[in-house]
């Protein structure tokens, strides 16, 4: 008698619908990051000021440039500050 089963695995990684968008200076073009995929991190730019979330997925802002550690989610259509520093990343859910 055959017996089928379903092999239990991770989950393929999937990119985020939408953008996130960073703000640095008024002298510099927005900061584009279209479709980020599940786990990816990005470091912000040393003059980024403002994060928005135009995803459909939560992404995280972290207080370090490798995602390392916890972060404070930023659900989509919201936003986040972050000090100009260079020292500030974030990761897409």
């Amino acid at each position: 008698m055959a017996v089928g089963g379903v092999v239990a695995g991770a989950a393929p990684a999937q990119a985020a619908t939408g953008e996130v968008v960073v703000f640095t200076t008024e002298f510099e073009k927005l900061r584009h990051y279209p479709d980020p995929a599940s786990g990816s991190c990005h470091r912000l730019p040393e003059t980024a000021h403002v994060l928005v979330n135009l995803t459909d997925s939560d992404v995280r802002m972290h207080a370090g440039p490798t995602c390392f550690g916890p972060g404070a989610e930023v659900a989509p259509d919201h936003g986040w500050y972050a000090p100009p520093s260079g020292m500030f990343s974030f990761s897409a859910a």
